[in-house]
């Protein structure tokens, strides 16, 4: 500490005042609070917060640096506390979310670029094989073909929607690729939902089901997805996960065509599939454009079948009426697991 620095970990949920600290700093370097990071890594010269830097579940965010210390070792260091912070806790794989213009320093700290929005964010991970490596393995499963469509689903849990669109989409292409988030943020547990929709896709010939990855709707690569219930929309980073999935993802089989049901509920869905269009589909010099079908929804007694309903059924136990939104395997491990749950 000759230099005067002290570097603490505060988690800001514990500690008002040092998160109301945390909410000026990041302000003055034209930064929101993000209220769902579990620990800061703070630095303070002589008792006063000169740097911050966010960490949560494997992403580095909220870093900021008083405009006076910039460009000097304290930047080099926070990143170096955090990183020693995040191994601590068993994180090996890192993302951080920065201002492409500060982009070239976390270059320098030992991240590689992933994806940036231009003039927005840039998404960086600090392994230079990370996502090819996840890419080569996806390229295994490539079928060589004209029509080559993608299907990625919370399903949370599978309902007769899910079904549909799924069926639909086969329909209409050569081979579809089946990818179910993998994040374990959902009232149905990723096993759970992986299992229903392997059994309720075995029959159809040309499909391949996929695990997810932290490289598609995750916390990593679109963290709103997964607080839609909280109001935070305005807070999407929908373009870094839809061009991360032009740019790495689709190549790697071939995908040229993206299914999804239309979203008459949830801002945050209907918002990703608007972006979707735009993302994929405008000419870009990163990556051939993917083409967005919007399928209508299939119907039950005039209602859009949507999970979140099926989950709002659940909750008040009108078991009756979840029957007529979701195939018999889903009803059958609600009532065997999920319906004492809630």
């Amino acid at each position: 500490m000759s230099d005067g620095l002290e570097f603490l970990t505060v988690e800001p949920a514990s500690d008002p005042v040092a998160r109301r600290e945390i909410v000026d700093l990041l302000a003055s370097c034209g930064l929101d609070y993000e209220k769902q990071i579990e620990f800061f890594v703070t630095a303070r010269q002589e008792g006063r917060l000169v740097a911050c830097a966010g960490f949560e579940k494997g992403i580095i965010k909220d870093v900021a640096i008083c405009q006076t210390l910039r460009g000097s070792a304290i930047s080099l260091r926070l990143v170096s506390e955090v990183t020693y912070l995040a191994h601590s806790q068993g994180y090996q794989i890192l993302f951080v979310y920065t201002e492409p213009h500060n982009a070239d320093f976390f270059l320098g700290c030992g991240f590689y670029p992933l994806v940036e929005v231009p003039g927005q964010t840039a998404l960086l991970e600090n392994t230079p094989v990370g996502i090819k490596n996840y890419c080569a393995s996806l390229a295994r499963y490539k079928v060589e073909a004209d029509k080559i469509g993608c299907v990625v689903a919370n399903a949370n849990p599978f309902t007769l929607g899910h079904l549909y669109l799924i069926t639909e989409a086969a329909k209409s292409c050569d081979w579809l690729h089946l990818f179910i988030v993998k994040e374990d943020a959902s009232l149905f547990s990723y096993h759970d939902r992986f299992m229903l929709a392997k059994e309720m896709t075995k029959d159809i010939p040309n499909l391949t089901l996929h695990g997810g990855s932290k490289y598609m709707v995750s916390r990593a690569t679109f963290p709103a997805y997964f607080f839609k219930d909280k109001g935070m929309v305005g807070q999407c980073r929908t373009a870094v996960d839809l061009l991360l999935f032009r740019k790495y993802i689709a190549p790697a089989l071939g995908v040229t065509h993206r299914f999804v049901g239309t979203e008459p509920f949830c801002d945050t869905t209907r918002k990703y599939n608007n972006d979707m269009k735009f993302w994929l589909q405008e000419p870009s010099s990163i990556a051939h454009s993917i083409e967005v079908v919007e399928l209508e929804r299939t119907k039950r007694s005039g209602i859009a079948v949507s999970a979140s309903e099926v989950r709002r059924l659940l909750a008040g136990g009108n078991f009756e009426k979840i029957k007529e939104f979701v195939p018999k395997p889903t009803f059958d491990l609600i009532m065997n697991k999920y319906a004492t749950s809630v």
